[in-house]
């Protein structure tokens, strides 16, 4: 992989080289990415792995992957599997010679629970017995202090007892936690005695029925980082609130001569807003559970799975994270710079080919019966090295019935009665008439051509007309089922100000068509990716697409339609 990711001088960089020159670390830098396996990542987490892995890799040093696994009741291997699977599609390695940087939370419980007591022994937390709503109420406001658990003056050998006692299972869900013993006035809600473990009697996807009590991730978090040495723990945003409590669990631990200076240090930027996708995970599941799409792998979804199989290319969302950059400030990224992305990174890679998606039949009635001859093509103009494909033309052909019209619109340059145009790659023709149905359906359309008029022979120069159509022979074209798909939502944000994100379903996002590509893709594999002349940019679809049956995905149009769309709509 090259190293264009993330490329230039961001706050980070920064932050990193002025440690690199004081020898804060060494020249070592470590990172790491968290997610925690209860779903699919989507396109906001792209952002968070290739700041993490591309500022590991830059400065020559690595970023693990950290599976945060410390909520049984939503965790499960399946997504374990998968994230593994996106994070090495997208081309990032945690694998740093012979060690491979892969790890749990769950990895560290005897850890983190050994911290917790020393903390307990140190004075710095406490078990509480009030209800979970208690504590809720009890913590206060922007506005007013929190006031102090009644349980908060317990001797540390009650609470050692205590929290030995929960951890052995005798407590039901919910009769305990432990808190940090900080600051109940602090102005910062989030240092009025956090929980730090939990009571839950439920199944761990690898530790089984070990564990009935579980760190909370905002204790977990520093700590772990500790364990694995991490340098910079880069995260989004919203966590920026909980850096002082990671530098309190980790200075009360190091006081504690648990962990040795210098601390992992926490720095925050902007998560990745994408306009008209949604990234609550929550919600993402809602659209799975309620069948708005069809899983966490539709191509209509904003999901990594999703994107990868609507044909989005590991460089073109690595292309998209560069440019957007890393910034402090949250701000709204146009989808446009993502399929902007994607249509730079396509265009100079994928082979050109013709489809037709709305077919309808032309007879070229002067053209001899069950005659044909090879048509030519560039398989891609700009790289003529790459050669020629051929197709072949005969008597019938497949054309889009959107290339015919009866009565022509003003500048409509294709076929209509009497109207020359070019056959690309092959004769000029001319409409002579045309077939209906008994409802008036137009069925055929009919033509003569030109002999002396084949593209790339001496006489075809002579033969000026303006419109250009793609056509595929109807005895050598393959079926095919080709699904157009566009934005899963028509607002640009569908979750703004708590409304109803159901409401901006675009209902539009996806149409099945039966369609007719050329023979040249008999034998495609998955994953395989062609610009379909005219109609933009496609893919063999992953998981249904056989060998006899092939199933193409658009991947995306050939230029933006939303924003002659959006113009429109304001004129």
């Amino acid at each position: 992989m090259s190293n264009e990711l993330i490329s230039g001088s961001n706050f980070i960089r920064n932050i990193i080289d002025e440690d690199n020159r004081n020898q804060k670390w060494g020249q070592r830098v470590e990172t790491r990415f968290p997610p925690e396996p209860n779903g699919h990542l989507h396109i906001g987490h792209a952002k968070s792995i290739c700041v993490n892995f591309g500022i590991a890799r830059d400065y020559g040093g690595i970023c693990h992957l950290r599976f945060d696994d410390t909520n049984p009741e939503k965790e499960e291997k399946k997504y374990v599997d998968a994230i593994i699977e996106t994070v090495k599609w997208l081309g990032f390695s945690y694998q740093q010679g012979d060690q491979e940087h892969l790890h749990f939370a769950s990895d560290y419980f005897e850890k983190l629970y050994q911290c917790a007591e020393i903390l307990i022994q140190r004075g710095h937390a406490y078990v509480d017995s009030q209800k979970a709503d208690q504590i809720r109420a009890n913590r206060g406001s922007l506005t007013e202090r929190g006031i102090d658990s009644p349980f908060r003056s317990r001797t540390f050998e009650e609470n050692l007892h205590l929290f030995r006692r929960m951890r052995a299972g005798e407590f039901p869900n919910g009769q305990h936690v432990l808190r940090a013993k900080i600051d109940m006035a602090s102005p910062n809600i989030n240092m009025r005695d956090p929980v730090i473990y939990r009571i839950r009697h439920a199944y761990h996807h690898r530790t089984g029925n070990s564990w009935c009590i579980y760190p909370m991730y905002a204790y977990a978090h520093p700590l772990e980082d500790a364990i694995e040495n991490i340098t910079h723990s880069l995260c989004t945003l919203e966590f920026s609130d909980q850096r002082p409590f990671y530098d309190w669990v980790l200075e009360r631990l190091t006081e504690a001569e648990v962990f040795l200076r210098p601390m992992p240090q926490q720095i925050e930027f902007a998560r990745l807003k994408l306009a008209y996708s949604i990234t609550s995970k929550r919600h993402l599941r809602q659209l799975v559970d309620e069948g708005y799409v069809d899983g966490w792998n539709d191509p209509r979804m904003p999901t990594l799975a999703g994107l990868r199989r609507r044909g989005f290319t590991p460089e073109s969302i690595r292309l998209f994270c560069d440019r957007i950059g890393v910034s402090k400030a949250d701000s709204w990224i146009d989808i446009n710079i993502l399929e902007k992305a994607l249509r730079d990174d396509l265009d100079p890679k994928v082979p050109r080919s013709f489809a037709v998606l709305d077919p309808i039949k032309l007879i070229i009635d002067n053209y001899a019966q069950n005659s044909q001859e090879d048509c030519e093509a560039p398989v891609h103009p700009q790289h003529p090295e790459r050669g020629i494909r051929t197709f072949p033309l005969s008597r019938e052909l497949w054309i889009e019935r959107e290339d015919f019209q009866v009565n022509p619109v003003k500048n409509f340059f294709r076929l209509f009665p009497g109207n020359k145009v070019r056959l690309r790659y092959a004769y000029v023709i001319e409409c002579t008439s045309f077939d209906t149905d008994i409802d008036g359906k137009i069925t055929a359309v009919h033509c003569q051509y030109f002999p002396n008029s084949k593209s790339g022979t001496p006489g075809a120069d002579n033969f000026k007309v303006k419109g250009n159509i793609h056509w595929i022979s109807t005895a050598h074209a393959v079926h095919a089922e080709v699904r157009v798909y566009d934005r899963l939502f028509t607002h640009p944000n569908p979750e703004v100000d708590e409304k109803n994100f159901l409401e901006a379903i675009n209902a539009n996002a996806k149409h099945v068509l039966q369609a007719f590509v050329e023979p040249g893709l008999t034998h495609v594999g998955k994953e395989d990716r062609f610009q379909f002349e005219r109609h933009g940019y496609f893919v063999v679809d992953r998981y249904d697409s056989q060998p006899d049956k092939p199933v193409f995905n658009r991947i995306v149009s050939l230029k933006d339609s939303w924003s002659t769309k959006s113009k429109k709509d304001k004129s």
